[in-house]
């Protein structure tokens, strides 16, 4: 099966050596995101406005491969300060209330900047 990469250009890839997603067959990883763009973090100090611009990204990620958000089938939240469970929830389910994927919320103790809150992964499988 062909491997395609969704390349974002972000400063971190070469250095880590990762691809923002993946697509092999039907199924869609997509790395850890935060709200970071072009270099700046989005929403300082609140969670709400990070989650959101993270889930927008994953939309146009999802986008370039044909997909859109009710393919995702798993979440995977990590936040640097689970109090914020709520905020951070809602933004989630503005994206995902019909849809209901798995998905898991943890704290973690910090992510690789002290101005990024919260970081999302996902997996969605295309149909046929």
């Amino acid at each position: 099966m062909e491997r395609q990469l969704f390349v974002e250009g972000s400063p971190w890839e070469p250095i880590i050596g990762y691809a923002r997603a993946v697509k092999i067959g039907n199924i869609i990883e997509i790395s850890g995101t935060t709200a970071s763009v072009n270099g700046e973090v989005v929403g300082k100090g609140d969670v709400y406005a990070q989650t959101r611009c993270i889930l927008e990204k994953f939309e146009k990620v999802l986008q370039s491969y044909g997909a859109s958000m009710e393919d995702v089938i798993r979440t995977r939240i990590f936040c640097t300060d689970i109090s914020q469970w709520e905020a951070i929830g809602k933004a989630h389910g503005e994206f995902f209330s019909e849809i209901k994927p798995a998905t898991g919320m943890y704290q973690i103790s910090k992510l690789i900047s002290d101005e990024l809150l919260v970081e999302i992964e996902a997996t969605a499988m295309l149909k046929g």
